[in-house]
Formats: C-alpha cells, structure tokens, sequence
C-alpha cells in the first residue's frame, strides 16, 4: 500500500484522495491564502474590550485605528503594544465601525448616520467638529463600512434591513466622498451562494465587518453572529467561506488588511476572554 508523511504521520494515498475530494463544508476553518488556526494574538486593554471595528491609514500596519461599542472616541495603537491613545469625537452612542478616506475619519453608528472630522484634529483629546450625515443609508442596523482610499469611495453593507431577505440576499451601498458624500452605487451579496459553499445556514446572514484585500481585490465579510467568514471577488460573486471557531472567534466584529495582506479580525470580550486583534499572515504561494 502507497503511503505519503504528513504532518499527522504516514497516511495512505487512497485516504489523502478521498480527502482532497470531499466538499467543503461550514466545518472546516481553512482559508485560502491564511491558517485561521495560526494567529498572533494582540489582547486589548481595558478601554478596547467592546472593540468593534478597526482599520489602517493607507494599509500601513504602525498604527491600528479602532473604535469600541459605546464610547465616542477614536483609539490609536501600535500592534502588540496595549497603551492607546484616543481622541473624543462624540458622546456615548452605539459606534460600529470606522473608515479613513481623503484624511478624514468616517464613524458609522449602527443606526446608519455617518460622522466624519479630520484626521489631523484625532491627534488632541478632543475633535473640534464634527459633521453627522443622516438619511444616506435606508433604515436598518449597519456594522460594517470599508473606505477605498484611492477611489475615495465607501462601502456600506446591512447588517439588518428591511428591505432584505437576509436568507436570500443582503444589500450593501456605495457613496462617493468628496466635500460631501453622495450615493454612487449599490451591490448585494447572494446569500444563497454562501449556502451553497456551506452546505447550510441556521440563521440569517448577519455582516459585521467588511474589508478588501490589496493583493487579490477580493472582499472579506466577516459576520458575528453565524461565526463565519465570507470571501467574494470584486463583482460580489462568492468565492469561499469559512467557520470562524467560537473558541477563537469570541464576537469577530471588525476585519482589516495591512498593505502586505496580512488580514486582521478584531474580537470583542467576552465573560472569559479580553477583547482582542488577531493577526494572520499571508501565507507563501
């Protein structure tokens, strides 16, 4: 009988066949491109233990910029390093995201309403003014926005809306970013294609993240509450899926790439655990 060495031992080729056949299935936490059973782990402090979203100024990885559920303020971080610095932006409020776009600093509240300021003014305890944009997005609860610094454009996509099925399909929105922000485009995800890379879906989908890759151009949408990590090509059209072990993945709200593609996916704590940032290399093709 043929044998190959694995990493688990001798393994007889027949066995390794019928495995490289078998679909995969929700089951399975394997990314391409990433190991999701490998990350660096970056804990919060105290003040990051809500953390809901995070991003980077033009992908370079110096500096994590995050905001947390309730309070309004913009946190600044080094990677591995836990003191932080904030600069208030706003009262307490429910904030789920964040994007950098034209030096300006994007806030989205998961009623939809955008806040944006410079980014100059986050270097003080306290933005001087603040501009807040309502009525852009339809009624409904949005947890993830994605800026695209060299199209100036930003992505919004529903977490809750009326207007969706959320078994069958969720809406997301573009706007153009100039000295206002006006509506551009939409686009929607499939859900029926997720179901289909799966093999089933208990709940609806949910979004709570959203970012692009710079290597691919591929969109990764992370979703809290089904514990799963969707990856579409540039027309929205699903590509992959993978489960997000709940061991690891406490409540994965937010989704960022460094210009190198190392992806990022932050953690809000838990009764057991501290909030947290995971860090998951780019593998070597």
């Amino acid at each position: 009988m043929t044998t190959f060495l694995t990493k688990y031992g001798w393994i007889p080729a027949l066995l390794l066949a019928i495995t490289a056949c078998t679909p995969k299935t929700d089951n399975d936490e394997v990314l391409s491109g990433y190991d999701l059973q490998a990350p660096q782990k970056f804990f919060m402090p105290e003040s990051l233990f809500e953390i809901s979203g995070i991003t980077f100024k033009d992908g370079l990885s110096d500096t994590i910029y995050a905001v947390q559920d309730e309070e309004g303020k913009l946190f600044r971080l080094a990677y591995g390093v836990k003191k932080q610095e904030h600069t208030r932006f706003g009262k307490k409020a429910d904030y789920e995201d964040l994007a950098l776009i034209k030096n300006q600093v994007v806030i989205l509240k998961s009623s939809g309403a955008l806040l944006t300021f410079p980014l100059s003014d986050a270097s003080g305890p306290e933005v001087d003014s603040v501009t807040e944009w309502k009525k852009l997005l339809p009624k409904g609860e949005y947890e993830a926005i994605y800026g695209d610094a060299k199209n100036e454009k930003l992505y919004v996509i529903c977490k809750n809306c009326k207007q969706d099925d959320a078994k069958v399909r969720v809406s997301g929105f573009i706007f153009q970013v100039t000295d206002s922000i006006s509506q551009a485009g939409d686009f929607e995800i499939d859900v029926k294609q997720i179901i289909a890379k799966t093999g089933k879906m208990k709940a609806a989908f949910r979004p709570s993240g959203i970012a692009r890759n710079p290597l691919t151009n591929d969109w990764y949408i992370v979703a809290a509450i089904n514990k799963l990590l969707v990856v579409t090509d540039s027309n929205w059209q699903v590509k992959e899926t993978a489960h997000l072990d709940a061991n690891m993945f406490n409540q994965p709200e937010g989704v960022a790439f460094d210009q190198a593609g190392n992806l990022y996916i932050s953690n809000e704590g838990g009764d057991l655990s501290d909030g947290n940032i995971l860090k998951f290399k780019r593998l070597s093709e």
